[in-house]
């Protein structure tokens, strides 16, 4: 029996040590990151955070943005691979508003909701790459993790495009181009039970050795019967263009624009058009540990498909100080609208707001 059992475990070892011969690229890797923040609007309120944009809806309050944590898992020489990327606190529940307990519009999947991401890869050659699962959008400048950003606070172009999709995409290396195709359920769902599917398209690519690249992003879908989706429309479709040109070391430039265009079912009383957005970052590092972010940014909505007003002119100014593996971020935001949207210290209605916010990002 003792004979047996040895002979069993040195087949078990001997098969080990085989597979590992097999593939000597397997490679894991653990990342993480946590943030909190403090946000002060100067209208006094707590009841009204004079806030129309993602993750820091609070005011006077100091919060949890997210904690963190990922693996990424790749073997074959890459050939093969696969991310789970875990968020809890706000922003991971604002990220996966749609996931969570039944009820007020959500699946019913609590789980759900702390999956950032989770995918697998596919690599047929060094040419063409599959990946299937929820995975972030492609469309836009910013992105949901806080040391991914300069500026803390989120923009409108943020907020109201795409999250994520869960599907299926190709990207596509065609000399110095990149391509991506893809198909994915409605908007930041999951999972879904209606027949809507989401169109994914990038063009990518880089001039000038690498010092001006592009990124021309599309999702979409026409053809709705009935509006028989989340947003009730028979169409939406978006186009987006962010551009990142390197000026020297210590200065660099980032832009993204969109226009996104919404159809409504016939017989809605909701408008039909477009809504876009344009927002330009300054970014300046005088030295490793200080960093400085200007971002202005202008929405325009005249015909109201969207917005509570038909402008808005954000600026954010931040400042990320680093020790380490450890940013803060002490930033400046001031908004102007063309309507009343926000409310000065006794609730009336007002044009502008101004906001103060101590963020602290660490990641690991």
């Amino acid at each position: 029996m003792l004979r047996k059992l040895f002979l069993a475990g040195t087949a078990n070892l001997l098969l080990v040590s085989l597979n590992a011969q097999e593939d000597s690229t397997k490679s894991l890797t653990i990342s993480g990151n946590v943030d909190a923040y403090y946000r002060y609007n100067f209208a006094g309120s707590k009841n009204y955070t004079n806030n129309y944009t993602s993750f820091t809806n609070t005011n006077n309050s100091f919060e949890l943005g997210m904690a963190s944590m990922r693996a990424d898992f790749t073997a074959l020489s890459g050939k093969v691979g696969g991310t789970v990327d875990l968020g809890f606190g706000r922003r991971a529940e604002e990220f996966s508003y749609n996931d969570g307990e039944s009820g007020a519009g959500k699946n019913g999947f609590i789980s759900l909701s702390n999956i950032k991401q989770a995918f697998v890869t596919y690599a047929p050659s060094d040419k063409v790459k599959f990946t299937m699962g929820k995975f972030g959008t492609h469309v836009g400048y910013e992105l949901l993790d806080a040391p991914l950003n300069r500026n803390y606070s989120m923009s409108y172009m943020f907020t109201n495009g795409p999250f994520f999709h869960t599907g299926l995409k190709a990207d596509i290396t065609a000399g110095p181009v990149g391509i991506m195709l893809g198909v994915a359920n409605y908007t930041d769902e999951s999972t879904s039970t209606n027949a809507v599917k989401t169109a994914l398209a990038q063009v990518s690519g880089g001039f000038a050795e690498g010092k001006l690249k592009f990124y021309l992003n599309y999702v979409g879908f026409g053809g709705s019967k009935g509006g028989i989706n989340p947003s009730g429309l028979k169409s939406l479709n978006q186009v987006d263009l962010v551009l990142l040109g390197t000026i020297s070391d210590k200065f660099n430039i980032g832009y993204n624009g969109t226009v996104q265009s919404r159809k409504p079912i016939s017989g809605s009383s909701d408008p039909s058009g477009s809504w876009w957005g344009s927002a330009l970052y300054f970014n300046y590092d005088p030295s490793s540990a200080i960093g400085l972010t200007w971002r202005s940014e202008y929405i325009g909505d005249k015909k109201g498909v969207l917005f509570g007003t038909d402008n808005i002119w954000a600026n954010t100014v931040s400042l990320n100080y680093k020790v380490g593996p450890l940013t803060l971020i002490p930033e400046l935001r001031f908004e102007t609208a063309g309507s009343e949207i926000y409310a000065d210290k006794d609730i009336n209605p007002t044009k502008s707001t101004f906001t103060a916010l101590l963020a602290a990002v660490l990641k690991f």
